[in-house]
């Protein structure tokens, strides 16, 4: 079942959806949705050092990744066909019961700007930052300004709680982030 505003009130009212800081209702909620605001780090490739990326290689995701930080109030300019890394400036947290969706906004894909490729699903048990994966389709560049809405999440109840909670799953690769993290692809054949 997709949580209604009120759903999703009475579900950050409960603890089963946390979200930090705290969501301003009146600019934040949607009829199904709450909106995420754009973080100030940034990752972007250093393609001009590296000519490939092998995913069945022990690599260092650092190696091939630049860290960008941009102030409040300055921007950060996507070029066509960028694709880069950010976070959301929320922290989200999910109960045992409810998973998250991050979905892109109408107005930002309207001018070529995808927030995330396939990366939407956030399970039940989630914590954390969510890691944004920009890409602009446009011909032309965008600035994009740290505490901007980015992307909306939407909300699900599922029938019964996870036996295990992705906080709690073993070798789970992202819980807890904090900053935009880049791929652990590689961990899956160590």
């Amino acid at each position: 079942m997709l949580l209604s505003d009120q759903d999703i009130v009475q579900a950050l009212d409960l603890g089963k959806i946390k979200v930090d800081p705290f969501p301003d209702f009146s600019t934040q909620l949607g009829s199904c949705s709450i909106d995420f605001h754009l973080g100030n780090i940034f990752r972007v490739f250093e393609h001009s050092k590296y000519s490939h990326i092998d995913l069945r290689s022990n690599f260092s995701i650092n190696e091939l990744m630049r860290k960008v930080s941009v102030a409040d109030g300055e921007a950060f300019t996507i070029q066509p066909g960028d694709f880069v890394l950010a976070a959301t400036r929320e922290t989200l947290e999910l109960s045992d019961d409810i998973m998250g969706r991050l979905e892109g906004r109408s107005s930002l894909a309207r001018i070529g700007i995808i927030v995330h490729s396939t990366a939407g699903l956030f399970d039940p048990g989630w914590v954390g930052t969510a890691t944004l994966e920009l890409g602009n389709l446009g011909r032309m560049p965008v600035k994009l300004y740290p505490g901007d809405r980015i992307c909306a999440f939407t909300f699900h109840q599922l029938s019964s709680p996870v036996k295990v909670p992705y906080k709690k799953k073993s070798g789970n690769k992202y819980a807890g982030q904090i900053e935009p993290e880049g791929s652990r692809f590689s961990n899956d054949f160590q």
